[in-house]
């Protein structure tokens, strides 16, 4: 099966540590990183969407996170 996560984060070191630990798990990235200013909180903030080839089948309760 082919997995896909969105990984999002303000605009802090703990962005690219939150990506480069889906690295790291074997995720890989999937297009350009995205940035968007949020006016609520008053911050920058990023999204990368990375994807996944594992064994057996998909379904919706899945921990992507865990996978």
């Amino acid at each position: 099966m082919k997995l896909y996560r969105l990984l999002t984060e303000e605009d802090t070191s703990a962005f690219c540590h939150k990506v480069t630990e889906a690295l790291n798990k074997g995720w890989a990235l999937h297009g350009d990183p995205s940035y968007a200013f949020d006016q609520v909180a008053g911050v920058m903030r990023c999204a990368q969407a990375v994807t996944k080839n594992a064994p057996g089948t998909y379904t919706p309760d899945m921990k992507l996170g865990a996978q």
